[in-house]
């Protein structure tokens, strides 16, 4: 094991040194970066929304609208066909998915189906195998009624289009702004996911992105005075519209449309020569040049109109014909108003309505607090962690920070490289990182020492050491990397951020400690020749103690079993405090720009905007407040209009720091999915358990972790902490720590029962729990100084998610010694399980040398 040959030591090196260098340009200054040789990396990790600032915001197609618009092109089509065919009908209409007509001469009915095919007729599609889908189905209910029925195939192939259609839409918007590395992606079925870091103005993307940008250009109808059409009927083929002018202007305009957005190939702000205000110019094809030009020729004179969105934009005399296929658009334009409307109309029109389901909103100002917090945190952090294992270790110590130090490099440089986006939970991933990667090099430690103690020279007590400890730091560490995983697949933003950042270091961490530690090691036993296990403070704790754990095994289980009794009743009769993750709403951080916050004033202010439950609190620093809003019952667009009110309201006084809102739909998929994760991950962790222990093991790991889970949420509804997605995922974290310190103990317990076939299992576990006792103690304590200066200086933002995370390691420490040992007891668990594996042990333990370096 402590054997490496030149190319093995050359790659560990190639390795350690490659992820140096990746890893550097992080932490250059801009300025520098720009300097370096063309051959050096540059790339850096992505900052987050979270600590750059910027936009997050999700997307969800309108179907009702795309039905709404199949509705009304089967009825023209039907209209169309059947007048060209000279077939009478009447009673032509449509509602919900059906659109159904009478024809009036039953001998006619055979002409009318064969005139109608081309709405029944497949349309090409890659959607499905068969390359083709009927978009809508033709029956017949009673004679000579003929009804057309939008099947589900076809509802679907015209969401998926719209949907990419969409996302080329919304693709060309988000770029024009000019933002750097915008996100435009598709999410689901029916959704848009928009991510914008560093954006200055959220609310101009939300007003871009939330218009359909429908531009028509059709006559005003003239014939009949505007208010005499508003105080009776419009005539046949004429509708009435309101410009967006404050108060609104009437217009009747005829439904015909002379020229659509779909002919513009330019549209430009500009600035009108004769008046100098801002206006858009355009530019039509030749098509629409054409149409436009003859439009304008025969009414000369007359009044056209411009309209988005079924809103009049302006309505100016045609002094003469427009022939050149171009002219201007002009209204009460801003120079921003006029740009962000040439921005609509140069990307095209959207085919349907996009409503925001989800917004997450970070201003810049927070996100260099966050950056701030997160290194400072992250400084702090390592310095206990370093001091700690030198003061432990001594000079084993020092290697095992060297290995850290690669760990830390080697874990950024993979970020960088994978282009992965470093959030505030990412650098707390970091964090957690260090404090959990010198528990393999504690694990290698105390194995070498129980073998220096057992009389074996230094040499092979490391190399004993090393093979021993191989399988339990793969066990402990893959249990967490399975949380990892899932933790990414149902998280979203930071939390998966956090996910990612967790599940690399858990690989850095396995390869640094059985590669770079391990030659580090051999490397020091080479040169030092040292005849004894280097001195720490470890040096006085006990090897092999002697505590009686499994004699208060039963008080254990009745506390256990009373507290979690209690905080079921408790979870009963106290609601949870659930954050916007979960009950839908909006969560706003404000900060005075007088820095001295008025919460009274500030709630009495809210209270007369008419938003249901609202509450106000201090938050952070001073003159900070957090503002929450109860979800809207008008649906998700609520949500939205009720941001805008609070900003409206508070918009001289306040800056708005962050802005939270997920609108009731995406809520309770957030609800449904964060459950299913902690109930997959229990499933997952126990099928491996069994697997690499016996069902045992198994059950009694999964039953320690839900008394740790039930433990943590205990704690969310005790204190009233925010429960939201990130609780979820420092439920998760806790499960994985649980779990990791779980399966040392069951290592050695399973090592024990080979060892100790005829001691009564009582002992044999009360045996294991001792020889991991020091394992388990400084283990915890390099994780607690790690979260402590996370909770301390990582900011308001993430400290209740690291709160919990420390009451997790106390929690699952307690667990794993007072609950899954002894459940073991429960099960009657004997040696003989092992038996077939002892026959075999030669076997594997000889393989695992070499492929280990030996």
């Amino acid at each position: 094991m402590l054997y490496f040959s030149r190319w093995k030591t050359f790659s560990i090196w190639a390795v350690v040194l490659l992820g140096v260098l990746l890893s550097l340009p992080n932490i250059y200054p801009q300025s520098l970066i720009s300097s370096l040789p063309s051959w050096f990396p540059t790339k850096q990790m992505t900052l987050g929304l979270d600590l750059q600032g910027g936009s997050h915001i999700l997307l969800k197609i309108d179907t009702n609208d795309l039905i709404k618009a199949q509705l009304e092109s089967a009825r023209d089509e039907i209209r169309t066909q059947l007048r060209d065919a000279r077939i009478g009908y009447t009673g032509l209409s449509g509602t919900g998915k059906v659109v159904q007509v009478r024809i009036r001469d039953a001998g006619q009915v055979a002409a009318a189906k064969a005139a109608l095919t081309s709405l029944t007729t497949p349309v090409s599609s890659g959607l499905f195998g068969s390359g083709s889908v009927t978009e809508m189905s033709m029956d017949e209910p009673e004679p000579g009624v003929l009804r057309f029925t939008m099947t589900d195939a076809g509802i679907q192939y015209r969401t998926a289009t719209a949907l990419n259609q969409s996302i080329e839409v919304v693709g060309r918007r988000v770029n024009e702004l000019g933002t750097t590395e915008p996100i435009v992606q598709r999410q689901g079925d029916d959704r848009i996911l928009v991510q914008v870091p560093g954006l200055q103005d959220p609310q101009r993307l939300k007003d871009i992105l939330g218009q359909t940008a429908k531009l028509t250009f059709q006559m005003v109808d003239q014939t009949v005075p505007v208010q005499e059409a508003m105080e009776g009927r419009p005539p046949a083929g004429s509708t009435v519209m309101f410009s967006r002018d404050d108060p609104p202007i009437p217009y009747l305009i005829e439904n015909r449309v002379i020229v659509s957005g779909e002919n513009l190939v330019d549209a430009q702000a500009t600035f009108d020569q004769r008046t100098n205000e801002p206006v858009v110019s355009f530019r039509f094809d030749s098509k629409g040049a054409s149409r436009f030009g003859q439009a304008t020729q025969q009414n000369t004179g007359k009044l056209f109109a411009i309209i988005l969105d079924n809103q009049v934009i302006s309505a100016p005399r045609i002094n003469e014909p427009i022939l050149g296929g171009s002219g201007q658009i002009s209204g009460s334009f801003t120079p921003q108003s006029a740009n962000d409307l040439a921005v609509l109309l140069r990307a095209g029109a959207l085919p349907a309505t996009l409503t925001i389901v989800e917004e997450r909103t970070v201003g810049p100002s927070l996100g260099a607090d966050s950056i701030s917090a997160g290194k400072f945190a992250s400084a702090v952090g390592a310095i206990l962690v370093i001091v700690c294992m030198l003061l432990v270790y001594g000079r084993l110590g020092l290697i095992a920070n060297l290995a850290l130090a690669a760990n830390v490099a080697m874990m950024i440089a993979i970020l960088t490289a994978l282009g992965s986006t470093l959030t505030l939970p990412g650098i707390a991933g970091i964090v957690l990182t260090m404090g959990m990667a010198v528990d393999s090099n504690i694990i290698i430690f105390e194995r070498v020492r129980e073998e220096r103690s057992y009389g074996k020279s230094i040499v092979q007590s490391f190399d004993q050491g090393f093979k021993q400890a191989l399988a339990t730091v793969v066990d402990a560490n893959l249990t967490t990397f399975i949380v990892a995983v899932i933790l990414f697949y149902i998280g979203t933003g930071p939390v998966r951020g956090f996910a990612v950042t967790l599940g690399i270091g858990i690989v850095t961490t396995v390869f640094t400690a059985f590669t770079l530690t391990r030659w580090m090691v051999a490397f020091w036993i080479k040169r030092a020749r040292p005849t004894e296990f280097p001195k720490g403070l470890v040096h006085y704790l006990p090897l092999e103690p002697s505590l009686p754990f499994m004699r208060f095994r039963n008080w254990a289980f009745a506390l256990s079993g009373a507290v979690s009794v209690a905080i079921v009743a408790m979870m009963f009769v106290t609601d949870f405090n659930y954050g916007v993750d979960f009950k839908g709403g909006s969560m706003i951080e404000i900060q005075a720009k007088s820095q001295q916050a008025d919460a009274a004033d500030v709630r009495s202010r809210l209270e007369e905007l008419n938003l249901g439950d609202v509450q106000v609190q201090e938050f952070g620093n001073e003159g900070e407040l957090m503002v929450r809003v109860a979800a809207q019952d008008a649906g998700d667009n609520a949500e939205q209009s009720a941001v805008e009110k609070i900003k409206s309201e508070f918009a001289e006084d306040y800056d708005f720091r962050r802005v939270e809102t997920v609108g009731p739909t995406v809520s309770s998929e957030l609800a449904k999915t964060g459950t299913i994760g902690i109930l997959v991950s229990m499933l997952a962790l126990l099928i491996y358990i069994w697997f690499r222990f016996e069902w045992q093991f198994g059950v009694g790991a999964v039953v320690s972790t839900a008394h740790d889970v039930i433990v943590i949420v205990g704690i969310y509804v005790f204190f009233g902490l925010e429960f939201n997605l990130s609780s979820v995922a420092a439920i998760l974290t806790v499960v994985g720590y649980s779990i990791n310190d779980t399966v040392v103990i069951y290592d050695r317990i399973r090592e024990m029962l080979r060892k100790y076939k005829k001691m009564p299992i009582e002992e044999v576990i009360n045996l294991a729990l001792n020889h991991t006792l020091s394992r388990t103690i400084l283990t915890g304590l390099t994780v607690l100084l790690a979260l402590l200066s996370l909770y301390l200086y990582g900011g308001e933002v993430i400290s209740s998610f690291v709160f919990a995370i420390i009451v997790g390691v106390f929690v699952g420490t307690y667990s794993s010694v007072f609950i899954a040992g002894p459940m073991l007891i429960l099960f009657k668990l004997r040696p003989g399980l092992f038996e077939k594996e002892d026959t075999s042990k030669k076997g594997p333990s000889s393989t695992i040398a070499p492929a280990s370096g030996g």
